[in-house]
């Protein structure tokens, strides 16, 4: 269980609760770190809107921004992240093969390059940023540009915060629907 209580949307003000919606629509669950990160409305509403903009903008696909999400959060051991993002990044097309052995990214032959690269970034930052040698920069280069490079770096870096937010609170995988409100009476009869 978790160390710290997670809000029901019944317990934000409109504005989060807005913001739950948003969540649910997209998702079909409002995740238990959302709810935590709910006793800081401010630190919740810009963490949304950063993870939307790591996530969704730039030039790079999200399908390969959640391989490397996948991969950061398995070195670090977050079940929490793993639950979700693994299903994610197979909806968008990597194979449950890939993942489960995503760990043996380089001897394998169906990643490309380019996305070993990225592997091999999302690797050495979550073990030791420091350790970014001038020549995986220069491999990463030769695949990405500077703006992509920081896409990756914003994604990996991203993901080690909610890593060991997570695994500090011992936050439990979210359920389908969890954290949704249910629909009062009056507006399902309308939906009817």
């Amino acid at each position: 269980m978790s160390r710290i209580s997670r809000l029901d949307r019944s317990e934000v003000t409109p504005e989060m609760a807005a913001l739950y919606d948003k969540a649910f629509a997209q998702r079909g669950n409002v995740p238990n770190m959302f709810r935590v990160m709910a006793h800081r409305p401010e630190i919740f509403a810009t963490m949304q809107a950063h993870f939307g903009a790591v996530l969704n903008t730039g030039t790079l696909s999200t399908r390969l921004k959640e391989l490397i999400i996948v991969r950061t959060s398995q070195v670090n051991v977050t079940p929490y992240c793993l639950a979700s993002h693994t299903i994610l990044a197979k909806g968008l097309g990597w194979t449950d093969d890939q993942l489960a052995h995503l760990a043996d990214w380089p001897r394998r032959d169906d990643f490309t390059p380019a996305e070993k690269a990225a592997l091999r970034l999302a690797e050495t930052v979550t073990r030791d940023a420091h350790a970014v040698a001038d020549e995986q920069f220069a491999e990463l280069r030769s695949f990405y540009s500077e703006g992509e490079i920081v896409e990756l770096l914003c994604a990996i870096g991203l993901f080690n915060y909610f890593n060991r937010f997570n695994n500090a609170l011992q936050m439990e995988p979210t359920k389908p629907g969890e954290g949704g409100c249910a629909v009062p009476a009056v507006e399902s009869a309308a939906v009817q």
